[in-house]
């Protein structure tokens, strides 16, 4: 059975030139992601999700973070922009995982 997650988290911007934003999971979520796609994951150990800020929906992968034992969600430039959302704003994320 596949699982929507709703949740806020903090917004962060990865320090250096890529400007790579993420939003890191709360790791009770992660851990029954991490359960619901034992065996299915793909390359690094990503999962596939549909992802969902402020009404935009977009599809991605959600990566592992040895640092948290969480998972980190890529929040792309299109997005941010649609939401309204910079770095360090506490951001409502739903999330789906697509097994």
């Amino acid at each position: 059975m596949t699982e929507a997650y709703a949740f806020r988290a903090p917004l962060w911007l990865y320090p250096g030139e890529s400007a790579w934003h993420f939003i890191t999971l709360p790791v009770d979520i992660a851990e029954e992601i991490r359960e619901e796609s034992a065996g299915r994951r793909k390359g690094f150990g990503s999962v596939k999700v549909t992802a969902g800020i402020a009404g935009h929906e977009w599809q991605t992968s959600v990566f592992p973070d040895a640092g948290t034992g969480s998972y980190l969600l890529p929040v792309k430039r299109a997005v941010r922009a649609l939401a309204g959302i910079t770095a360090g704003d506490d951001v409502e994320v739903r999330l789906v995982v697509n097994l």
